[in-house]
């Protein structure tokens, strides 16, 4: 039995190419480690909601208990989401495909607000996005 031939590779891997591969593995591995500690939280939202209020000035409001697995639910989900757009966005990437190019520049620029660790990696992927090898490299 042979196995299924694998899209082939656009041409030599340009070596600015891990300016996009590397920041969007570590991107991943973060929301991986985030989505782990998710169970953990709904303790925390209670001691954390009064004390964002009061830094922001807005009157103290209590979550109702009934909400923290909604919210926690619904912060898995969107975890969820951005796993799987970290993952086959890195491997468009390396498979030369454009719209992981095009994706990874959106990450990139997201990527900037998250300060201080997503502003170093936005900066790096937004280098190696612009990169002339690479963008040769992603035109499939």
């Amino acid at each position: 039995m042979t196995a299924p031939a694998s899209a082939p590779t656009p041409g030599p891997v340009p070596k600015r190419l891990s300016f996009l591969t590397v920041p969007l593995l570590i991107s991943l591995l973060y929301a991986a480690f985030s989505l782990l500690t998710l169970p953990f939280l709904g303790p925390r939202i209670q001691e954390m909601l009064p004390q964002i209020q009061a830094q922001l000035g807005l009157p103290t409001e209590v979550l109702p208990p009934a909400l923290i697995p909604t919210v926690l639910w619904l912060s898995f989900a969107l975890t969820s989401l951005e796993i799987l757009l970290l993952y086959f966005t890195r491997r468009a990437v390396l498979e030369g495909r454009a719209w992981g190019r095009v994706s990874s520049l959106l990450i990139g620029v997201v990527s900037l607000l998250i300060f201080p660790l997503g502003t170093l990696l936005g900066l790096v992927m937004l280098v190696g996005a612009f990169d002339r090898e690479v963008v040769a490299y992603t035109k499939n």
